[in-house]
């Protein structure tokens, strides 16, 4: 499966890289070390040193700088040798990858493509240090290709079997579909959905209408909120979008990234808490403890459908209409893709 390259992808969370720690981690099949000086500014180079190949990421943070512990080669932040221990000739070559990298939104974002680096293309994530929110966070590892869980993501008629015992969402979610919305780089999903209580904490057991929208955007980012209102405002709005401040209840913010890994295995990383104004640190605890819930089962699935794909000799999937999204998502990457691909050959 095809992935856009001049994009941005979360490589981790901002509090989890520590000063003076090289931390590895793989992006679309490249391998990458990130360390944090003693000044706080994160670097992000090709994790493989240039003399013997050894990994970077077992590496010593020298100041401004990281030494490969194999036989001592120092590198400074542009990814250039500086200092090869008994030898004072460094050749020109001597230097590895330097990817751009950013912290916005309390994650680590590394720019992977060929083109000038553009963080203007950053999606507008809510990072857990959000003054409006109460976040918490995690991350969990697939043995699976992103794009299937991307699709997972674009599709939420899963919720009402997959996440049965977590969510317990109703069949509304499976047999109403959603508007649909095009965006430059991604998809908008809105939804209007009868039939819950409110959430945990706020009331449960009160009927409610449920409002929930969220952009899913290049290169594989969910940002999602929404809210609790009284039966009756979805007819009352002609089914359009609400606003927010007027919610009785439940508002709250999700943020979730998938990162390609290699072509079978990928990170994901969520954050999902309530608006202050709606809910404290005991209903983000509650929150984070569903979700823990709900995407072990969503990785139990997916992984369990790559098996069924690797032994399947010429895969086909059969779209339902549920698929819209996803549909426009996998075109709109295959374009870009395809973009980035042209100059490519013509300089070749």
């Amino acid at each position: 499966m095809s992935y856009v390259r001049n994009a941005w992808y979360v490589a981790g969370w901002t509090p989890d890289l520590l000063v003076d720690t090289p931390t590895a981690i793989v992006v679309l099949g490249d391998p990458i070390v990130l360390w944090r000086g003693a000044d706080g500014v994160v670097t992000a180079l090709e994790d493989r040193c240039v003399h013997r190949l050894a990994p970077l990421s077992l590496g010593r943070c020298e100041g401004d700088k990281l030494r490969c512990m194999y036989h001592g080669l120092l590198f400074d932040r542009s990814g250039a040798v500086v200092e090869i221990p008994g030898q004072d000739l460094i050749p020109a070559q001597a230097r590895v990858r330097r990817y751009p990298v950013v912290e916005r939104h309390s994650w680590i974002w590394v720019w992977m493509g060929a083109a000038e680096a553009d963080e203007r293309l950053i999606p507008p994530a809510v990072g857990v240090d959000h003054p409006d929110f109460i976040l918490g966070r995690g991350n969990l590892d697939y043995a699976a290709e992103a794009r299937l869980i991307n699709d997972n993501l674009l599709d939420f008629s899963h919720l009402s079997y997959v996440h049965a015992a977590s969510f317990g969402s109703p069949e509304s979610w499976a047999r109403e579909r959603p508007k649909i919305t095009p965006l430059e780089r991604g998809v908008r999903v809105e939804r209007w959905v009868a039939g819950e209580s409110v959430i945990p904490g706020q009331g449960a057991g009160k009927p409610i209408e449920r409002y929930a929208t969220y952009d899913f955007l290049i290169p594989g980012i969910l940002l999602m909120t929404g809210g609790c209102y009284p039966v009756g405002t979805s007819a009352a709005l002609g089914g359009a979008a609400p606003n927010l401040e007027e919610a009785e209840s439940g508002v709250t913010f999700t943020s979730q990234a998938v990162t390609p890994m290699t072509g079978k295995t990928s990170r994901y990383f969520f954050s999902w808490g309530p608006h202050r104004q709606h809910g404290d640190e005991v209903l983000r605890d509650t929150l984070m403890g569903i979700a823990g819930m709900a995407f072990g089962e969503d990785k139990v699935m997916i992984e369990a459908q790559q098996r069924v794909i690797d032994a399947t000799v010429n895969p086909r999937i059969m779209p339902t209409t549920a698929d819209r999204a996803v549909t426009l998502f996998n075109r709109l990457v295959d374009k870009l893709a395809r973009e980035e691909a042209v100059p490519m050959r013509a300089a070749s």
